[in-house]
């Protein structure tokens, strides 16, 4: 693995389809998911398309397709319609409404246990702090409110606390402090399923660990015999507890990488859909003492994690989590969301997006009648293509995989 080559280079021969699918799958809901908070704030729960054009880079919408094309696409969720002046607007359906108040109640129950995997994040940092403003990258793999910054963060005192420092520019930054070690949490993800445990540790003090990673690769890679010693000795090598200090650790050294390992293996842990952007992780590698080259660490451990390069930015996931494009284990949230990708989708086979007019007469019924004959996803797209898939092939897709 050189430096001089691509990311999708090193691991074009590793890619797992499964996976892929579910990289779009979970992409779809994040894009249409952006609309609907911009909806949630406004007073009436309406707002001008016009002015949801400040927010196409968070979807990903390049010109010259416009806002209305990609809301036309999801008609169960989202409403269009002109005023008097002719300015067009969008609105939520009943049932986007719906979806929106069900997730506040699942956020709300979740807020606990949220609070847990931000006091244990705290815990592995090397100065038991970090900046409020990274953590808030993490907000929906880890099932955080929107409120997050403002609010969730005072609502648990006896964990954790804002505090305020300047940098060297002398600009304000805000830090969320670990309030006080809890011993039972500093126990990994990974000895919890070896040790039989439920719920947390008793009295835990973290130190060094000798347990294997949970392998998994795709039935498809026939590589593995050629590793297999490199695998087995890496796999017997022991290493320190994520929430173990880690300051003298030299940096390059077998005991580090593996270590960063533990620690990537137990915040995918955290996260919702066993899966986080990998830009995400990177802006960590001080406060978790993790190496530089994270993105070669991944690749290298494929097995553990599979790194999918569909679109601008990277995700990896835990593989251990995953059969074929499904979770093995769904929270509440995640039931959401498969509820949620159940409402996606838009009439007709796939096309290039029509010319549309934003003063086009929005009385056409045939606007949100709905198809249910959508596009097929071909592999060969997932195998030789890093475009994002459109809506459309994306439910399909994941409709087969339920199927079959």
């Amino acid at each position: 693995m050189t430096t001089s080559k691509r990311v999708q280079d090193r691991s074009r021969n590793k890619r797992i389809h499964a996976l892929e699918i579910a990289t779009e799958k979970w992409k779809t809901i994040s894009k249409l998911k952006v609309v609907m908070d911009v909806l949630k704030k406004e007073p009436e729960m309406v707002i001008p398309v016009r002015s949801l054009s400040q927010y196409r880079s968070q979807i990903s919408l390049p010109k010259p397709y416009k806002m209305a094309d990609f809301i036309r696409k999801s008609p169960k969720l989202f409403e269009l319609y002109k005023d008097s002046n002719g300015l067009l607007w969008c609105g939520m359906t009943k049932e986007a409404e719906d979806l929106m108040e069900e997730e506040e109640r699942l956020l709300e129950e979740h807020s606990d246990k949220a609070a847990e995997y931000v006091t244990r994040f705290l815990m592995m940092s090397v100065d038991k702090r970090l900046p409020l403003e990274k953590i808030a990258h993490f907000r929906r793999e880890i099932g955080l409110p929107l409120d997050f910054r403002n609010d969730w963060v005072h609502k648990y005192p006896q964990l954790f606390r804002v505090v305020k420092s300047k940098d060297e520019n002398e600009h304000e930054l805000e830090h969320l402090e670990l309030v006080s070690w809890n011993p039972d949490w500093a126990i990994t993800e990974l000895e919890k399923k070896a040790l039989g445990l439920t719920g947390a540790g008793r009295d835990h003090t973290p130190g060094m660990l000798s347990l294997p990673f949970p392998l998994k690769f795709p039935a498809e890679f026939k590589k593995v015999y050629r590793y297999a010693g490199k695998i087995e000795h890496f796999q017997k090598r022991s290493y320190l507890s994520p929430y173990a200090d880690a300051k003298e650790l030299k940096a390059g050294s077998l005991e580090f990488d593996k270590r960063a390992v533990a620690v990537m293996h137990e915040l995918l842990s955290f996260t919702i859909e066993k899966r986080l952007v990998t830009d995400h992780l990177t802006h960590f590698r001080r406060e978790l003492v993790m190496p530089q080259k994270l993105m070669r660490l991944l690749l290298k451990h494929f097995g553990i994690f599979y790194v999918s390069e569909r679109g601008k930015r990277f995700s990896v996931f835990l593989t251990q989590a995953y059969e074929d494009s499904e979770l093995i284990e769904k929270c509440p949230l995640v039931l959401w969301k498969e509820k949620f990708l159940s409402l996606c989708g838009y009439r007709g086979k796939k096309k290039p997006i029509q010319s549309f007019s934003d003063s086009s007469d929005m009385e056409d019924k045939d606007l949100f009648e709905q198809d249910d004959t959508l596009d097929t996803l071909e592999d060969a797209s997932l195998a030789d293509n890093n475009d994002e898939m459109e809506i459309g092939e994306v439910c399909s897709a994941y409709k087969h995989t339920e199927t079959s």
